[in-house]
């Protein structure tokens, strides 16, 4: 395989351009290759020839238990989605590690990549379903997270749909606080995904070591999911799952929201099936109602809360009475919560979704505009022909 053709379009490193300090950067990540090498490496994986693409794209389509043969997902999007091509000034715009190298998602499936192209660090986490691995690019040189799936596992517990939709939603979202999705491949047994890589971990992680945030932080979080929220609903994605085990923290500390397994391209914003985490369910799902985009407008509510307090709104010890004081909206603030954010939490958790304020609202909440220190990425300059 002529390897430069094969990433010509898939990866560079542009720490160069997001950070200004690609040397020092990788640096650092390489002295993060610690540990043993992953069994993984010691495998010959040649890239399987990809399997029927018959099937044809339902992303709305949710079955429960092996209803189909695994098949590849859809990089050229779900058919109704439109992806509006940036005006030239927002070229040099960075929206994330290796943005200009994205390439045409639709040609993804056509490339020839295998594990040999990538040098295996140290394991970042371990799933239900497999584990996610440090990596490198070989050629050229660039740090990614490599998801590593069982096919096996997915089929065993009907969720291989899941992946599906995750991988044709994500590799179409470019915002700086989403993590990025480059490319796939897989073999016989396992679905290799190639991500941004986040390297200060989970949000629920850095929550548990420090018991809570601060409102700056918390103040700065909101924000960003917000404004990167906002991108997905203009798209006509709905997330379904928002809650720290699924945010990680880039490299200056930003917010990225990951894990788009549960979310759905609904064009008519509304859906009925019932997803998410316990504690985050919101009351029309509970209820079992049609639920629309404001489904995440109660999740970053219950967000908010769990940041400043250390844990979510309405947990009890028993499944039946968290339900029950979710859909009481049984709302209780400790003292240690400001007014100002008192005030955005209860506007955010109505039981009523039309109630909810909107994601515009919460970037200029005075709270949130009080405390908020957001560091957008910075912009290269355009260059002149």
């Amino acid at each position: 395989m002529d390897a430069d053709k094969g990433y010509k379009c898939f990866i560079q490193p542009t720490y160069i351009t997001y950070h200004g300090r690609y040397s020092c950067f990788l640096k650092i990540m390489y002295s993060m290759w610690a540990g043993p090498q992953p069994a993984l490496t010691n495998d010959t994986l040649p890239l399987a020839a990809l399997l029927s693409n018959d099937c044809s794209n339902k992303e709305n389509y949710e079955p429960r238990g092996l209803q189909r043969p695994f098949a590849t997902p859809n990089l050229s999007g779900p058919q109704r989605v439109v992806v509006k091509q940036r005006p030239d000034t927002m070229k040099n715009t960075v929206m994330g590690p290796a943005r200009e190298c994205i390439g045409s998602s639709s040609s993804s499936a056509s490339k020839k990549i295998s594990i040999d192209d990538f040098d295996i660090g140290r394991p970042l986490g371990k799933g239900k379903f497999g584990n996610v691995y440090l990596a490198r690019v070989k050629k050229p040189q660039a740090i990614v997270a490599l998801k590593v799936l069982f096919k096996s596992q997915m089929e065993k517990e009907g969720v291989e749909h899941q992946l599906r939709r995750e991988i044709e939603i994500q590799a179409h979202l470019k915002h700086p606080n989403i993590l990025r999705f480059y490319n796939y491949f897989h073999d016989r047994k396992r679905v290799f995904l190639v991500l941004e890589y986040a390297p200060r971990g989970e949000m629920y992680k850095e929550l548990q070591r420090c018991g809570r945030f601060d409102d700056r932080r918390t103040a700065t979080y909101m924000e960003e999911i917000s404004d990167a929220l906002m991108y997905c609903h203009e798209k006509k994605v709905i997330h379904r799952d928002i809650k720290p085990e699924n945010l990680l923290l880039g490299y200056r500390g930003e917010l990225k929201i990951a894990d788009f397994g549960w979310s759905v391209h609904a064009p008519s914003l509304r859906r009925r099936t019932m997803c998410g985490t316990l504690d985050y369910l919101p009351p029309e799902m509970i209820e079992g109602h049609t639920h629309s985009e404001k489904v995440d407008l109660w999740c970053i509510g219950v967000l908010c809360y769990e940041c400043l307090v250390g844990n979510p709104p309405f947990e009890t010890a028993s499944h039946s009475e968290t339900y029950k004081r979710i859909m009481k909206v049984d709302l209780k603030f400790p003292k240690v919560v400001s007014d100002g954010a008192r005030d955005l939490i209860s506007k955010l958790l109505r039981h009523n979704p039309i109630d909810r304020l909107p994601l515009q609202s919460v970037i200029d909440h005075q709270w949130v505009r009080a405390n908020s220190h957001r560091l957008l990425p910075p912009t290269c300059p355009v260059k002149k022909s």
